[in-house]
């Protein structure tokens, strides 16, 4: 994959569809389910950790002063709730042997 291509919901489901031997409606609701798992459990508050891939959280951002690139003009930044992804050890150990090797 070049470095400027993106792996897709699509993809996700074409992998398991071949892997798993499994038809188009299942391999989708197999990573829809997935992945609205995911989002439910950061709604409720809760953290998801898939050992070694990594984890999601929900971090607080205070309010803050910002800057408009365009006009220059200070405008108040709201604070917020946003979603941290920590990569796991061992998918990070992966990506650094590749890049290395």
């Amino acid at each position: 994959m070049d470095t400027m291509d993106t792996l897709t919901k699509a993809d996700l489901s074409k992998q398991l569809m071949d892997k798993l031997e499994l038809g188009k409606k299942e391999a989708d609701l197999l990573v829809n389910t997935f992945l609205e798992s995911i989002v439910a459990s950061l709604r409720n508050g809760e953290g998801v950790e898939l050992r070694g891939f990594g984890s999601f959280r929900l971090r607080d951002r205070r309010a803050r002063v910002g800057r408009n690139p365009r006009s220059g003009q200070s405008i108040k930044v709201p604070p917020k709730r946003v979603v941290y992804f920590k990569l796991g050890k061992e998918l990070r150990n992966k990506l650094i042997d590749e890049d290395e090797g």
